[in-house]
């Protein structure tokens, strides 16, 4: 029998009745991410924290394989007339781990501890979320208590903004509860224990190697609200997270999937081709300007970029398997995306070069030399920015006569460079962190990520972030991305996608691909280790 699944049949013997079979266990090892883990709580630490951290716990929402939000922790939500303040009812019969009811306090006190401990995810609330007073109070210029956040009674949750967010509840979907009785007897050391570790999630905390960082979890008999845990028992393991570790792995039956890098994807195409999942990872690689240096205060120069890349191309020979054509901001399948925009990210090379001409660079003549920044990386970025930038390189020379040097940056002067102007052209990437279009287009508005204030834009992401309507809302999103287009602002290039090869032996929606032929795998955990099961 495969390692992998180790099936433990069981034996129920009552008295009085004869012994019969029980439902075999489900025991499954998958690959984990960092080695190092500090807390076993995402809103202590979501840079630092321990494996399987959010498989513990509930968020109030979440989203499905075709990235639908999804109620979890809260069964409905409304939101004011005036659009500032949002009230979340929590569903009935909800526990900690311990027989501890989960209350509407333990999520208020999440964030009021999170905002007056050094949260290294506290910008998102103010970013994303734009609570009441959490500047202030990050900033430790007033009490958590004036924060815009009421637990009204047990079960419902009241959440104040300083400006209209029709999309809380995405938001909401990283809002998960801090067990307030536990940490007021343990403090932080709560999620540092195994012993003092509760759960109002999906799974409870077995063990915890601190060395690696690697986890056993169990399915949670308390937990009664949706997406019931399918597997029994769960180890995570990070030393598997590593291709070159996870693939021979997967191959001695020791891991249910395995991520795979560029060299190993050819060869598991042609030997175990029903094996190949592609795990969307909704970020864009694009080129972004200092629209007030020359020459690229220029808008017919930022656009000759705009065609001249051949994004078909680079896609499917220099970036095989391991990105996609980038014709929006938005990848495929995110919300908001739109056919529209991304139809007009064409090779043009003619056009290309009728744009350098009328900026007055006919076939380059007398542009000068540039150079592009971009940062050191690991992970699918470390594979894909370095060939990128010297496919780039050519491909400028080629087709607009122009010589671009490449940097290659650490990040803290990458960003440094790239926020005090000292250079004027870079390769940006960004990975989503709630799904909604607000997310991508948040970081060009009002100067935003790049310092770009263009009037027109800013007005018509306003607009979007504040509208209820989610059809207009879309439309005034993609009036913005073509203002975008028109004025150059950026060069849309690639999505990175990470494929993997999962076993033959496991089944449901979770290891399915969706209708945009994505498998999210560990990108929404909580609906993969609800969703799937063994042969």
């Amino acid at each position: 029998m495969n390692a992998l699944l180790k099936f433990v049949g069981t034996l129920a013997v009552a008295v009085g009745i004869t012994t019969a079979p029980a439902l075999a266990e489900i025991k499954l090892t998958v690959p984990g991410g960092s080695t190092t883990g500090t807390y076993m709580d995402y809103m202590k630490t979501v840079y630092a924290r321990a494996s399987g951290a959010e498989l513990l716990q509930v968020p109030l929402t979440s989203f499905d394989n075709e990235y639908q939000l999804t109620p979890l922790a809260a069964e409905s939500w409304t939101q004011s007339d005036d659009g500032l303040t949002w009230t979340f009812k929590l569903r009935d019969g909800l526990v900690w781990s311990d027989g501890e009811p989960l209350t509407a306090e333990d999520y208020v006190f999440a964030l009021q501890h999170a905002a007056t401990s050094g949260y290294d995810f506290a910008w998102y609330w103010d970013f994303a979320g734009g609570i009441k007073n959490w500047k202030e109070v990050t900033e430790g210029k007033a009490d958590a208590s004036t924060l815009g956040l009421k637990a009204v009674d047990d079960k419902t949750i009241e959440i104040t903004s300083t400006a209209p967010k029709p999309y809380m509840p995405s938001v909401v979907s990283l809002w998960y509860p801090v067990p307030k009785h536990q940490f007021d007897k343990f403090g932080d050391d709560w999620s540092t224990n195994v012993e003092n570790v509760v759960s109002s999630g999906q799974f409870t905390l077995k063990s915890w190697e601190k060395s690696n960082n690697s986890v056993v979890l169990t399915k949670n008999p308390t937990y009664s609200g949706p997406w019931q845990a399918e597997v029994d028992e769960l180890t995570i393991d990070p030393s598997l997270g590593a291709p070159e570790v996870g693939m021979p792995a997967f191959l001695a039956g020791d891991t249910a999937y395995t991520f795979l890098n560029a060299g190993q994807i050819p060869v598991v195409k042609q030997r175990m081709p029903d094996a190949i999942r592609t795990n969307a990872v909704f970020a864009t690689s694009y080129i972004s300007f200092d629209l007030k240096s020359a020459p690229f205060d220029n808008v017919d120069v930022r656009r000759a970029f705009y065609y001249a890349v051949n994004r078909a191309e680079l896609t499917s020979t220099v970036l095989k398997d391991i990105a996609i054509p980038a014709g929006s901001i938005l990848a495929p399948g995110y919300p908001g995306y739109s056919e529209n925009v991304v139809k007009q990210a064409v090779f043009d090379p003619q056009k290309a070069k009728d744009f350098m001409a009328k900026a007055g660079y006919p076939n380059g003549e007398g542009f000068p030399t540039v150079e592009v920044w971009f940062r050191e990386e690991g992970g699918y970025n470390g594979a894909i920015l370095p060939p990128m930038a010297q496919y780039l390189q050519a491909q400028f020379k080629e087709i607009l006569g122009i010589t671009m040097n490449i940097k290659v940056m650490p990040g803290k002067d990458w960003m440094e460079g790239l926020l005090q102007h000292k250079n004027n052209l870079f390769i940006a990437p960004y990975e989503y962190d709630y799904l909604d279009p607000s997310n991508f287009y948040g970081i060009f508005y009002n100067g935003g990520r790049h310092s770009y204030f263009v009037p027109e834009y800013d007005k018509l992401v306003a607009a979007a972030d504040s509208n209820p309507n989610w059809e207009e809302r879309v439309k005034l999103y993609e009036q913005a991305e073509q203002v975008m287009i028109d004025q150059g602002m950026i060069v849309p290039l690639v999505h990175p996608i990470i494929m993997a090869a999962v076993s033959e032996n496991l089944t449901g929606a979770g290891v399915t691909p969706n209708s945009k032929g994505f498998t999210p795998l560990d990108r929404i955990g909580n609906f993969l280790y609800s969703h799937i099961s063994a042969k």
